[in-house]
This record gives C-alpha cells, sequence and structure tokens, in this order.
C-alpha cells in the first residue's frame, strides 16, 4: 500500500460544527459510545441476515453472525466487529464522511434558532460520531458483502478530516478501533458493565475477548407459547431485581395505534409499605432491543410505578443520544396506550382470581388510589379497580364500586362512604345508624387516604359519591320522643347556650339510638377530613374553620329528659347539653381538648353519687 492511494478528505464547515457538537454538547455520559457502535453492528448485522433469508445474492463468508469486542488495556484501544452488510468506498464517504448529508445545513440553521438545543439532532443519525467523545483516533476496516468490493481503511481524528485509502485482507463486515483518550474505557470490566446495561438484549452474540456477555434473552420479543414459567421467572429476577416470583405478568405485543412489545410484572411485595420511602419506576424503554431509557418517568403515570419490566417500540423518534424522545406528543401516546393496557389487564385478573387480586390491592392498593386523585383522563378506570369493605360484605372481604352499584336499589341515586379506623367503629357510627336502619349498603373505608380518593373521584358509573355524615337520608318511619314544638324550642335553648360554637342545631332525622351528632357545615368536608387538615396544619383549607351543626334525637330518651330538665334544673341541664355536645364531637373525632369535658363528666358522675347515696 503506497501514500499515493492515500485519499485525505477534509470536514465541510457545517459538517465540522455538528461534529464539535455531538463530541461536545450532545451525550450527557460518555460510555454510550459502546452502546450506539453496538447498535449500528447490530443493525449492519440484522440488515445481512435479511438479505440472506430473502435468497438476494451476497457474498457468503464463513464469518458467525455475531459482534466481537476486544479491549487492550496496554494499547489503550478498543474494538468492536462485525460481520454484518459492510460498505463500499462510496457508501463509507456518505455515511462516515458526512453528517447527515442531506440536511445538516437545514439542522445548522434550526439549531441557530433554538439557541444550540442539541435534542433538535432527532432526525440526524450520527451515533458513530459519539466515538470522538473518548477516542483521540478512530479507524474504521469495513468490506461490503457485494464480493466484487475491495475492503477500505477510513481514519479520523474528529477535527482535521479524514483520510481513506484500500484495505486488503479484509472479510465481510465492519471493524472499528478507537484509540482512546480515557484508558479507563479499554478495561474489560468497564465494557463489559456498559454492555450488560445498555446492550443486553441486542439479538446476536456480543463476545467480548472471547467470552458472550449477553446471555439474557428478550423474552419480549418472543411469543408467548414459546416462554417457558422458568423464563419468565429468570427474566423478571433479572430485571426487577427481587429474589421472589412476580405476582403478576403482562407479555403483549400490538401494531397500533403504535407498535409495541412489552413484558411487565408485578411484585409480590411493594417495598414502599416497608420502607415508608417511594419506589421509582422500574420499566425500562427501548427501540430493537437496544436501551433506549432506563426508567423514564413520561413512559408510564407515576401511580403505576409498582410495575417493572421492558417496552419495546420501533416507533420512537429517537433524538440523537438515544437519551431523550424527540416527540413528547409520541411519547404522551405511548403513555396512554400502555395505561389502557395495564388497566384493562388488571380488571381481567380482578375478575379471574379475586382473592389473588386481593392480595394485589393489599400491597399496591394505595398506589391505585393515588391515581384516583392524581390522574384525571384515568380515574374512573382505576376506581373500578379499587376495593372497600362494607356493611354488604363479611368482615376482612371487600367489594368493587361496581359491585356497590349493581346492588344498588331502585331509587338510589347515590353511593354512600363512611370513613372511620376500623370496621368495627364504622359500624357503630352514629352516621351509619339511618343506613342500618333502612339496610342501606355503606362503604367503610378505613385507610386515611381513602377519603381524599373519594373526595376527588365525586362520581361513579354516573352516581354520585356521597359522604354518609352528609347524605340527605332519613329514616322512613316516625322517630316519636318529642314534638314539633318541643324539639324546636329545645333547639333553640341548645344554640343558645353553645352559641358561637355550632352552627345550626336541628332535631336529627338520622338518629336512630345515639342521642346526637356533629356534622360539618360545609358540604364538602367531613369530620374526618377536617381533623386530618388540622392534623396537618392547613390552615387556609377550605371549611378548616367551619362551625359543626348539632343534630339532636327527638326519640332518645336523654334528650327527651334534657327536655323536662331544663325548665327545673337549668344548671344541671346545661352541664348535661353540654355533655351531648362534647360526646357527639369525641364521637366524630373532632374534639381536640378533652379537658374541659373530663372535668364535667367527674362532676356529673359526683351529682349522680350523691344523689344516689342520699347525702
Amino acid at each position: 500500500m503506497t501514500t499515493q492511494t492515500v485519499e485525505k478528505h477534509s470536514f465541510q464547515a457545517e459538517i465540522a460544527q455538528l461534529l464539535e457538537i455531538v463530541i461536545h454538547s450532545l451525550y450527557t455520559d460518555k460510555e454510550i459510545f459502546v452502546r450506539e457502535l453496538i447498535s449500528n453492528a447490530a443493525d449492519a448485522t440484522e440488515k445481512l441476515k435479511f438479505l440472506q433469508t430473502s435468497g438476494q445474492s451476497i457474498w457468503q463468508s464463513d464469518r458467525e453472525l455475531k459482534i466481537e469486542v476486544k479491549t487492550d488495556s496496554e494499547a489503550k484501544t478498543v474494538t468492536i466487529a462485525d460481520a454484518g452488510l459492510g460498505m463500499t468506498r462510496e457508501e463509507l464517504m456518505q455515511n462516515l464522511g458526512t453528517i447527515a448529508h442531506s440536511g445538516s445545513k437545514a439542522f445548522l440553521k434550526l439549531l441557530g434558532e433554538k439557541k444550540g438545543d442539541a435534542h433538535l439532532i432527532g432526525q440526524f443519525g450520527v451515533g458513530f460520531y459519539s466515538a470522538f467523545m473518548v477516542a483521540e483516533k478512530v479507524t474504521v476496516r469495513t468490506r461490503s458483502h457485494q464480493e466484487s468490493e475491495p475492503g477500505w481503511e477510513w481514519t479520523s481524528d474528529g477535527r482535521s478530516g479524514y483520510e481513506i485509502e484500500p484495505c486488503e485482507g479484509l472479510d465481510r463486515g465492519t471493524t472499528i478501533v478507537l484509540q482512546l483518550k480515557d484508558p479507563d474505557f479499554a478495561e474489560a470490566w468497564r465494557i463489559e458493565e456498559i454492555i450488560k446495561r445498555y446492550s443486553n438484549f441486542v439479538p446476536f452474540p456480543i463476545e467480548l475477548n472471547g467470552n458472550v456477555v449477553n446471555t439474557v434473552q428478550a423474552l419480549w420479543t418472543k411469543n408467548r407459547n414459546e416462554i417457558t414459567e422458568a423464563e419468565y421467572e429468570e427474566f423478571y429476577k433479572y430485571t426487577g431485581h427481587d429474589s421472589k416470583a412476580p405476582h403478576y405478568r403482562l407479555h403483549f405485543a400490538a401494531d397500533a395505534p403504535l407498535s409495541i412489545r412489552a413484558l411487565l410484572f408485578v411484585p409480590e411485595k411493594n417495598s414502599e409499605l416497608m420502607t415508608l420511602s417511594r419506589e421509582e419506576s422500574e420499566v425500562h424503554l427501548y427501540c430493537r432491543r437496544v436501551l433506549i431509557q432506563s426508567k423514564p418517568k413520561e413512559l408510564l403515570p407515576e401511580w403505576l410505578r409498582f410495575l417493572r419490566g421492558v417496552v419495546d417500540s420501533e416507533d420512537l423518534p429517537l433524538n440523537i443520544s438515544r437519551e431523550t424522545m424527540q416527540d413528547s406528543a409520541l411519547m404522551r401516546k405511548l403513555n396512554e396506550v400502555l395505561t389502557k393496557r395495564v388497566l384493562k389487564w388488571l380488571e381481567e385478573e380482578s375478575k379471574a382470581d379475586p382473592e389473588k387480586y386481593a392480595r394485589f390491592i393489599q400491597e399496591h392498593g394505595h398506589c391505585l388510589k393515588e391515581g384516583v386523585a392524581t390522574d384525571w383522563g384515568h380515574r374512573e378506570a382505576i376506581a373500578k379497580l379499587l376495593r372497600f369493605e362494607s356493611s354488604y360484605t363479611e368482615p376482612g372481604k371487600t367489594t368493587s364500586l361496581a359491585e356497590y352499584v349493581s346492588r344498588m336499589p331502585e331509587g338510589q341515586k347515590d353511593i354512600y362512604w363512611l370513613q372511620a379506623p376500623s370496621r368495627e367503629s364504622a359500624a357503630s357510627s352514629p352516621y351509619y345508624e339511618v343506613f342500618s336502619e333502612r339496610k342501606q349498603e355503606v362503604l367503610f373505608l378505613t385507610d386515611p387516604r381513602d377519603e381524599f380518593v373519594m373526595e376527588h373521584l365525586r362520581e361513579f358509573d354516573g352516581k354520585k359519591v356521597v359522604a354518609a355524615e352528609k347524605a340527605e337520608v332519613g329514616l322512613d318511619r316516625e322517630v316519636g320522643g318529642l314534638s314539633a314544638d318541643e324539639a324546636e324550642s329545645l333547639g333553640s335553648y341548645l344554640k343558645g347556650l353553645l352559641g358561637d360554637r355550632v352552627g345550626a342545631v336541628r332535631a336529627s332525622k338520622r338518629l336512630v339510638e345515639s342521642p346526637a351528632v356533629v356534622v360539618d357545615s360545609d358540604p364538602h368536608l367531613t369530620a374526618s377530613m377536617k381533623r386530618m387538615l388540622k392534623a396537618m396544619n392547613r390552615e387556609g383549607a377550605g371549611g378548616f374553620d367551619s362551625k359543626p351543626d348539632l343534630e339532636f334525637n327527638p326519640a332518645n330518651p336523654m334528650i327527651a329528659r334534657l327536655e323536662k330538665l331544663r325548665h327545673r334544673d337549668p344548671d344541671l341541664a346545661g352541664q348535661v347539653a353540654e355533655q351531648i355536645f362534647d360526646n357527639a364531637r369525641v364521637a366524630a373525632g373532632v374534639l381536640e381538648d378533652p379537658r374541659a369535658m373530663l372535668k364535667r363528666l367527674n362532676q356529673l358522675m359526683e351529682k349522680l353519687l350523691v344523689k344516689e347515696s342520699g347525702a
């Protein structure tokens, strides 16, 4: 080979500018060069394999269709070779001598308008040039799959231009040698780590210094009937970093509206319940088996963060570094398609095995509840997946909102719920009495988050979701006890006695046994929510300082005696009335300081003992 055969070429001005951007601005992590070069090698090998299977005439080399990577720490080199298509001289100059040869000027114009926003380079396939982030010199030796074509060598330092010359003795394919600036990338362990992170599922063997390093199969690309349960479990443990088998698995493929291949898992346990720290999504985004983004936040809504697995889409228009989605609208579409598919899948699982689904809800239900409160577009679909205890279910068993609606008697327009610390507390609550009497079902909510879920849900299947204490429900019979005039008179007395501590005072149509109950005067604020807001010190929240209304039961014997007592012993009647009011606030959980109540209660007990002893 003589020096006369060496062709020297300068980069055009705009090409040199583009190369400067790629090397210094575009990639946020230099290790990406391994992924890019292996991805290019895989593409060239895949195209050759297609030509072989399509019967086209190509150079049938004995070389195995694999990707070979070699490191030399002493020479500070990394070599990546494939037996793929290879390139002719013209293809070499077109693919490596220019960058996006058909549109570089247009790109540079856009780049100037956006003041250096490198994410605009999405349509320019220049991943090869990431090599210059780590290499002071890059040498490419290649020979085309067309047997009559000779071999060529392309060399560049990424600054002064490039040289091309004939190269004898080459087999079909391409070999890239990087003379490294950083010797760390010449260490075998470092390259192996990068390959396993980004290129582990490339469909061809990747040999590093003679040893295959990509041993895990890309199961999402295979048909489900070709995969064993053991293979699924092994794949989950690898990608999900879990020692246990998954609780659920979703393996699906779709071609419209987007080409998607996904393999998603639900872990048996949710670490958030144990660590009290928020998990991150463990779903990774691939394009043609090459990792594009690890745990991208835009891929799935945050309330689905319990999912683990892989999503692969061939429709992704990526920016030059593969690190950021260029088309955010398409990413939103991918998010929407995946979310709807997961919702449908979970609903199917809930019907197929309710007991297994109940265990899922126990571990991951809080994430779904978060979805109801934060995801307006999927609110009702998520709500279908929630489960609650109710007055209809046996203790420990749950029901869905759809099942509740299916049991609603004719004429009932609302779904009723009651927040309480436990099922027993809900069943003994004064707010439940009227529903028990009418034999109307009430959802018993025992998770503090449930009230916010219902406040955000507002409606389900065209039915309003209403707190029991706010429901306009009364007894179907006359309650007896005080007459209407007596009840009105007692109400005026109690209002005068309690003053600004209460809003309205009225005879109740909901109480069966309890003497009284407090109801917050704000139509959107329940007693439990008010208690929670106070605990959070949320000043200025709607209804935070609202005064409760007091409803008394005119049929309760204590109330009837109070009406008589207030006429003959006003002092004692006043103490009893105060105690009834505080008892109602205790039942609602809104009595903040019980000291005055306890002192009064002791005084009443003392009077009772004095009376009984005759002293």
